[in-house]
């Protein structure tokens, strides 16, 4: 990841711990940019949005990603396989994540305001 510098946020990890997150920032970065319509199915996009989102998901996956989807020349094919490739996540991290919120205590506090 040598050009961690010019990232907006952290790429996606090739073991996927922030997919979540990641998904989040993408839709949102891709939003502002006006290109968030290119990975969604059955777009109009021209042929130079596609190539703009394309490079854009490149720039925030590892490295090791990218040279697995090397061959991957659409915006929408590369954010379906990363979905496809991850998203069992949420059925995984999320309701853990949430069984730890619900657990939470304030053991060393008297008030929680």
């Amino acid at each position: 990841m040598a050009n961690i510098k010019n990232q907006k946020f952290i790429a996606l990890d090739i073991s996927g711990k922030n997919y979540l997150s990641w998904v989040l920032d993408v839709k949102l970065h891709l939003s502002v940019k006006k290109l968030k319509h290119t990975i969604d199915e059955d777009n109009a996009a021209s042929n130079e949005e596609r190539v703009t989102a394309l490079i854009f998901l490149r720039h925030h996956i590892d490295d090791d990603l990218k040279y697995e989807y090397l061959t991957v020349e659409n915006s929408l094919e590369l954010w379906q396989n990363l979905n496809d490739r991850f998203e069992h996540l949420k059925a995984v991290v999320l309701p853990k994540a949430l069984n730890d919120w619900s657990q939470l205590r304030f053991q060393d506090f008297e008030i929680v305001s």
